[in-house]
């Protein structure tokens, strides 16, 4: 039986036998971490400091969405993407969101960024699947 005490921590895969992990070697694989600074800098260099603009909020929206695509292609890793992104005025609402996916959770993965400045908030979520 499983000791309730004991927190289990995410690893990397395990590699079988031929020293693939479902088909990837371990470099073809994509981090959280990688795919963190990827969709902020996609923010950053969209929005940066500017205060929010109804007007903007469409280009802003489809400027992250291309630019994280571009810099996933950027990668060359063998996977497809799936990009959203949200944006709210901050205005002292709230603003949440919920996803789920079933998938091959040794490669493909789902990663959420939350981004703010001193008037907006920002949501951007990477699905990535293995081809």
């Amino acid at each position: 039986t499983r000791d309730p005490r004991v927190v289990r921590v995410a690893s990397m895969p395990m590699a079988d036998d031929d020293g693939l992990i479902s088909g990837l070697t371990e470099e073809q694989l994509i981090t959280n971490e990688e795919m963190d600074g990827l969709v902020k800098e996609a923010i950053e260099q969209t929005v940066g400091t500017n205060a929010f603009m109804h007007t903007k909020v469409n280009q802003w929206t489809s400027n992250v969405v291309e630019g994280c695509l571009k810099r996933l292609a950027g990668l060359q890793k063998p996977f497809k993407y799936v990009v959203t992104c949200n944006f709210v005025q901050k205005a002292g609402a709230g603003m949440h969101t919920a996803s789920t996916a079933l998938w091959d959770g040794k490669v493909d993965g789902k990663h959420t960024v939350q981004w703010e400045n001193q008037t907006i908030q920002c949501i951007a979520t990477v699905y990535w699947l293995a081809i």
